[in-house]
């Protein structure tokens, strides 16, 4: 629909209820509705997480009585299907609800436009496409989930400008500064799953846990690549408390007769010897992980770029030169410019002294074009 700034000012309000629920909702998408009579809102609400009334659910019980008569503003149109929760469009209707503006479409074939055909026989006007760009992008990371079944894949790495990650004895903190860091902290708040290798797990011997100042961060889900259990025992991944479980993933080898307090083994496909990335993540699409952040190390980032599984790369570059020491992307590469992969809908800013570029790797097979 054409933009009308009346209404994409109630939209907006929608999308910063919808942001609430960020990295909580798994695995559903994050929504947010706002309810609006004679140009005031008069109820909002968002999804909190699976199981919790739906956002229109809940603006409609924040609105109570207002609600008859009254505009709803949602960032996904309604659902039509019982699940966990009753369908959102029989709340709508019930609460006599005048007009419906909804800005995403659901790739959920369950909903696939279902709610918004109920809506309209029963003569609720619905207007949809409102700021559909903003909208999409909010749940990016679960449409690639819901149409695929696996989870929506960001690469995080902090490199040096001459592309290290450590030095040539190994030592890799810290690349980028503390405000590099603290955003790091934020993404794993909002991810589902954290993942990182063997390699990673044993130099830097990381937590993977959420540390946000004033804030009480979530945990995500902590993944770490040992395909033949390698690893010792006394990482902080297996001693340090979460709410999260750690997942260990591996192709050989028998886990141990008592297995450390919320500490999980998952046996997965073989690929060249080691864990099977593309089996690992179908694995955790299955358990309703949506949204995985790979936090390292080289062979990770290697081994996702070469699968065609990374979604968006989010490269912190320190204002630094290592001169030697362990590049972010290993290997030989092409042998011809023409062959190297692809980046597109580069974005940059600074992030404290570092830089950070955004970007989304080309599909597997678009190579970068060729200009005479």
């Amino acid at each position: 629909m054409s933009g009308d700034p009346v209404h994409e000012r109630f939209m907006r309000l929608a999308l910063r209820e919808a942001r609430r629920g960020l990295g909580r909702t798994s695995p559903n998408p994050a929504v947010g509705a706002v309810l609006v009579k004679r140009g005031r809102v008069v109820g909002r609400g968002h999804h909190a997480r699976a199981g919790a009334p739906h956002a229109e659910v809940a603006a409609i019980r924040d609105a109570g009585a207002r609600a008859r008569g009254a505009d709803l503003y949602t960032t996904l149109e309604p659902c039509d299907h019982f699940g966990r929760t009753p369908p959102c469009s029989l709340a709508i209707l019930e609460a006599g609800v005048r007009r419906v503006y909804s800005g995403s479409s659901d790739p959920n074939p369950r909903v696939n436009g279902r709610g918004i055909r109920r809506l309209r026989r029963a003569g609720v006007e619905v207007e949809t496409g409102l700021l559909r760009e903003d909208c999409d992008g909010l749940n990016e990371t679960w449409f690639r989930y819901i149409q695929s079944g696996r989870p929506h894949v960001t690469l995080k790495v902090a490199a040096t400008l001459d592309g290290r990650i450590a030095t040539s004895a190994g030592d890799s903190r810290w690349v980028t500064g503390a405000p590099a860091r603290a955003l790091v902290h934020r993404l794993r708040d909002a991810a589902d799953a954290v993942l990182v290798g063997s390699g990673t797990a044993r130099a830097d011997d990381p937590r993977l846990t959420t540390r946000i100042p004033g804030k009480r961060g979530r945990d995500p889900i902590r993944v770490v690549l040992d395909s033949r259990l390698e690893l010792p025992p006394d990482l902080r991944l297996f001693r340090q408390r979460s709410e999260a479980p750690t997942l260990v993933a591996h192709v050989s080898g028998t886990p141990p007769a008592k297995l450390p307090r919320g500490v999980e083994y998952l046996r997965c496909k073989a690929r060249r010897g080691r864990v099977d990335l593309a089996d690992l993540l179908a694995r955790l699409g299955r358990r309703g992980v949506t949204t995985v952040l790979a936090e390292g190390g080289a062979e990770v980032a290697r081994s996702l770029l070469e699968g065609g599984q990374v979604d968006r790369l989010m490269l912190f570059l320190a204002p630094k030169l290592a001169g030697g020491g362990l590049s972010w992307l290993p290997g030989t590469g092409p042998a011809r410019m023409a062959d190297a992969l692809a980046l597109h809908d580069l974005e940059v800013r600074r992030v404290g002294r570092d830089l950070l570029l955004t970007c989304r790797p080309a599909p597997k097979g678009d190579r970068t074009p060729r200009v005479d």
